[in-house]
């Protein structure tokens, strides 16, 4: 058995995914088989690429069901995280359903193009910026033993809604969500497994959950 399971989502992230669990000495699996993943004590969700394709994927493979009732923990990476939310405006497409929430384009300015693409740092949210939810404001182990000045690489052009499941946000233009959480579900906007020395933490971290 492996210690976790990749979701083949058909990203270009995989390998270099598992290169940076390899190197934590954790055995992983790539599997879209719906009890190998229903199975696995923790799941990880990545993404590269477009949330509609990426749904049609989940969907054709007969996931969707699969992912929505999964109860160990799971991480969503990227497009990964954004997808556990209800919708996206990319493609208007449906999603997981998972979080309450948009995902919506990220805002474009001097000095700050779209996509986002290169190293932010992330903080805590500020009470003015948590939207209402039903959920409490969570205590996110994720970033646990990382400075607060500690970089993680982004590649994106949208982004989901700092609300009560979010954790840490990243300024850019406006805040968004960079680490969200809420019951077994964890997720971050950025590459773990792009982010050096502090994106290995919170591989790690999340291999203790």
């Amino acid at each position: 058995m492996p210690d976790v399971v990749i979701i083949d989502s058909g990203g270009a992230n995989l390998a270099s995914l598992r290169f940076a669990l390899k190197r934590l000495g954790v055995h992983s699996a790539v599997s879209a088989d719906a009890r190998v993943i229903a199975a696995a004590p923790r799941v990880i969700l990545p993404g590269v690429g477009a949330a509609g394709g990426a749904m049609e994927r989940l969907h054709g493979l007969g996931l969707f069901e699969c992912l929505r009732n999964l109860s160990q923990p799971v991480l969503g990476i990227c497009l990964g995280m954004q997808l556990l939310f209800d919708h996206s405006a990319e493609g208007d497409t449906q999603c997981l359903g998972l979080l309450p929430g948009k995902v919506e384009p990220l805002l474009a300015a001097p000095g700050h193009p779209v996509p986002h693409m290169g190293w932010n740092n992330c903080r805590a949210p500020l009470d003015g910026q948590i939207q209402r939810s039903t959920a409490s404001a969570p205590v996110h182990g994720l970033l646990q033993g990382i400075r607060a000045d500690e970089y993680f690489y982004f590649v994106h052009g949208f982004a989901a809604p700092v609300t009560a499941d979010t954790a840490f946000v990243t300024d850019y233009v406006a805040p968004f969500s960079a680490v969200v959480r809420r019951g077994n579900l964890h997720g971050v906007q950025f590459h773990p497994e792009r982010s050096a020395r502090a994106g290995a933490r919170v591989l790690s971290n999340f291999l203790h959950f």
